[in-house]
């Protein structure tokens, strides 16, 4: 994100060769033969679009990034909190390595007892050994979407510790509360609006910082992937600004987008054409006998919690019987979430494991005798609602596990060093003008009505985008106003 690129030729160019003293010619001397003038280059597409590109890209640099740079920190606290939890959950979390397992239905029942107001919704039995198993209940004295997790030691029957755990990876309060803060800053469906504007320009200023970059004349390939060295100048900073930007506008552009996917406005429009071109997540159905049909889906990311649900009537093979039949039913992940039967369902067993290879297939057992009612591969998802999924993991930290949350914590490093970058060059060129205005007028007709139609149809689907787009024209258009009223006072 480049806050301040002046337009003028850059200042690695080589500098023009002193001007050669000229005499009067020798009238002996023969004529020289005829120099053909070289031919005006005209002015290409990028000439004229860059004073375009340039003047957007100082508004939203100036503008948008104070809600960027709020969701970039958050988003580095957020993907350094998967390893905080565990240190600071350590007790909840991990326990020594016994010989023997107790039974899958002792441990819940050990839960119920340690807290018998609660309702068991889910159970997640440990996927390693030293880990607790996590009977997930719905308690009245948690807040709404989030289940109370009972930890139980699966060798001794130790109950652990209770805490709120939200959301499909299971956050635990401290990664819930940062969660909170760069999803809404903790205000609510207000708030979403500022993650929302934050994903809705990052991908338009980090595309916009690369064209300006890559279009920038240098002496050697060099300076373009490497910053310069030397003592601290605004040319300095803008190489590093340029270079870092380079090397993090992909993993930027993915977190807009997958962080669109969830938004209150664009991420609906997302939903609509992504149903519409056949890539809707599918369901797995539990209904079981002759009760109503339905299913159990989830959008996976920074919300969702388990709900309550109550122990059926009739047969009932038990948790571990259950568990044996998903196991035999092709579920072998070692990482799996266990939803009891509500009424009129059946068992719900889910792989978790969002580590490569995903493991991430279901089924649904009929709690009478564990017959497979339905079942649902992630390999027959559409390809659509792969990269959904897989996306949405990313960009939440649970894919790939900790090189994933690494990533995400150096991105999100990267867009503060920009974004401070950034504002540091428009203070050493300060006022910090931009290009100048009417750089539209520059433009082709043939090149000005597709862009502006693409823009149209961008705004539409991104409506914060649109909605902030028009403010920034309203306040260009302010400014040149009261610029004019100035300069004919000054005349009058």
């Amino acid at each position: 994100m480049t806050i301040d690129d002046p337009a003028r030729p850059d200042t690695t160019e080589a500098p023009p060769s002193a001007p050669t003293r000229t005499t009067d010619p020798d009238p002996a001397a023969p004529a020289p033969a005829d120099t053909p003038t070289p031919p005006q280059r005209k002015a290409g597409t990028w000439s004229a679009l860059r004073p375009l590109v340039l003047r957007l890209h100082f508004y939203a640099g100036v503008l948008v990034a104070p809600f960027l740079l709020v969701a970039a920190a958050s988003g580095l606290l957020y993907a350094l909190s998967f390893q905080a939890e565990k240190f600071v959950y350590a007790h909840e979390l991990e326990v020594p390595v016994g010989e023997q397992t107790l039974p899958l239905s002792r441990q819940v029942d050990i839960a119920r007892e340690a807290n018998p107001n609660g309702t068991v919704t889910a159970v997640w039995p440990g996927a390693e050994p030293g880990a607790t198993t996590r009977v997930l209940m719905a308690d009245p004295d948690v807040p709404e979407d989030t289940s109370l997790a009972v930890f139980v030691d699966p060798y001794t029957g130790e109950v652990r510790g209770r805490l709120p755990s939200y959301g499909s990876s299971g956050a635990l309060p401290l990664r819930t509360w940062i969660d909170g803060l760069h999803r809404d800053l903790h205000l609510g469906e207000i708030g979403r609006n500022y993650s929302e504007l934050a994903a809705s320009w990052l991908w338009v200023i980090a595309l916009g910082g690369l064209a300006l970059w890559l279009g920038r004349r240098r002496k050697n390939r060099r300076a373009l992937f490497v910053p310069e060295g030397g003592p601290a100048s605004r040319r300095r900073t803008l190489s590093w600004h340029g270079t870092v930007g380079l090397w993090a506008v992909a993993g930027l552009v993915a977190l807009s987008a997958t962080g669109l996917t969830w938004s209150r406005y664009a991420g609906e429009n997302i939903g609509t054409v992504q149903d519409g071109l056949g890539g809707a997540t599918p369901t797995l159905t539990a209904t079981v006998g002759d009760a109503p049909a339905g299913g159990s889906s989830e959008h996976e990311g920074h919300g969702g919690g388990h709900t309550g649900g109550t122990t059926p009537q009739g047969p009932d093979i038990g948790i571990d019987g259950a568990l044996d039949a998903a196991r035999a039913a092709g579920i072998d992940s070692p990482s799996v979430s266990l939803v009891l039967p509500a009424e009129g369902k059946g068992y719900v067993i889910k792989e978790t494991d969002t580590r490569f290879p995903l493991q991430l297939d279901s089924v649904a057992l009929n709690p009478a005798d564990g017959t497979v009612v339905d079942r649902l591969a992630f390999a027959d998802y559409p390809l659509l609602a792969k990269l959904t999924r897989i996306g949405i993991d990313a960009h939440t930290g649970v894919f790939l596990g900790l090189f994933n949350q690494l990533l995400l914590a150096a991105l999100a490093l990267a867009l503060v060093l920009l974004i401070v970058w950034g504002y540091r060059m428009w203070w050493l060129r300060r006022p910090g003008r931009p290009a100048a205005r009417g750089a539209w007028r520059r433009i082709p007709v043939t090149m000005l009505l597709p862009l502006g139609a693409v823009t149209a149809l961008v705004a539409w689907f991104v409506p914060l985008l649109g909605l902030s787009l028009l403010l920034f024209l309203a306040v260009d258009l302010a400014l040149a106003l009261v610029s004019r009223l100035r300069a004919r006072s000054r005349t009058s």
